[in-house]
């Protein structure tokens, strides 16, 4: 009851001040704290001269060792903090940092008000500040695309899945959660440094998302105009995205706007040729950024009211 209590004060105080910039400048976030420590292993234990099997083995201590530490740091906070309602508080404004939900926000509706005013330049430079796909490739439809997409996977992964994690286990979880994903998303790629070393990390982060994955996409679904084609969108198309996860947020966001989301798409100029969700519907445009814009508020607004109906539930 109380960790569910925290999450819910976490959200509440992200949405409202988010992480400022000023103290980002003074001490910078704890993600990229997260970032550092996962650097000094990976340069030091991902060596190139090593056969690939010593060096998964390498990556599985890795993953281990850093979740391990982020997990203990977590457990002794919070067996120092006072019980009842001010150690409730404490969890979540301890956790607040660790939950992106005006982030995500500010940064999507960075795209879409110069997309809705027809400033593809623009809206091309903010895009590239949350996809990996080369800006240059994308015009009014690719962008909203490749936008949505990255609002309702990050959605999973940036909010629904840390505050599933914090709510059953409280700041060890929520710690352990974006320790997991920041390991994911610094060495989980499938590139020539990376393919051994960060095959322990890809998986743990693939079981970590697996039930907040699709919880997002019946967020959306219960919050999509039509239900049952949301539903049957992202029953149908989830499986079919490279992702285990992504593609049921991603497919059920796809249902509840009536628009076709992934396909081929462009990195590094190389054309990833992934399949359609949703294909036969029609292209994204910007009021459909808009449209999903909140429909993801509404869905933050329906997971933080679930959690407050748990704590009183359990009280």
């Amino acid at each position: 009851m109380g960790f569910a209590g925290a999450m819910a004060v976490a959200m509440a105080v992200d949405a409202l001040i988010g992480w400022p910039a000023w103290l980002f400048a003074r001490i910078g976030h704890p993600v990229t704290w997260l970032g550092r420590l996962i650097n000094l292993v990976d340069s030091a234990w991902n060596r190139a001269s090593d056969p690939p099997a010593f060096r998964r083995v390498a990556g599985i201590a890795a993953a281990i060792l850093v979740i391990a530490l982020v997990i203990a740091l977590g457990w002794a906070v919070q067996s120092a903090l006072a019980s009842g309602w001010v150690r409730i508080v404490l969890v979540g404004v301890l956790a607040w940092p660790l939950v992106a939900v005006r982030s995500l926000h500010d940064h999507v509706a960075a795209v879409a008000s110069p997309l809705v005013s027809g400033d593809i330049t623009a809206a091309r430079s903010a895009v590239a500040q949350i996809v990996g796909r080369d800006p240059a490739t994308l015009d009014d439809a690719g962008i909203a695309r490749a936008t949505i997409e990255s609002l309702a996977e990050n959605a999973s992964d940036g909010i629904v899945a840390p505050v599933f994690w914090g709510a059953l286990f409280g700041l060890p979880g929520i710690l352990g959660y974006k320790a997991i994903n920041t390991l994911d998303s610094m060495i989980g790629h499938r590139t020539e440094r990376h393919e051994a070393f960060g095959w322990a990390a890809a998986r743990i982060d693939d079981l970590a998302n697996l039930i907040p994955a699709r919880l997002t996409g019946v967020l959306f679904v219960l919050l999509a105009p039509n239900r049952s084609q949301a539903w049957s969108c992202m029953l149908r198309d989830a499986r079919r995205h490279r992702s285990p996860n992504a593609g049921w947020p991603e497919a059920a966001m796809a249902g509840a706007l009536g628009v076709r989301l992934s396909g081929p798409r462009i990195y590094h100029g190389h054309i990833a040729d992934e399949p359609w969700l949703n294909e036969g519907a029609r292209d994204p445009a910007a009021a459909d950024v808009l449209t999903g814009l909140k429909l993801y508020r509404y869905a933050m607004i329906l997971l933080a009211g679930a959690l407050l109906v748990l704590v009183l539930a359990l009280a």
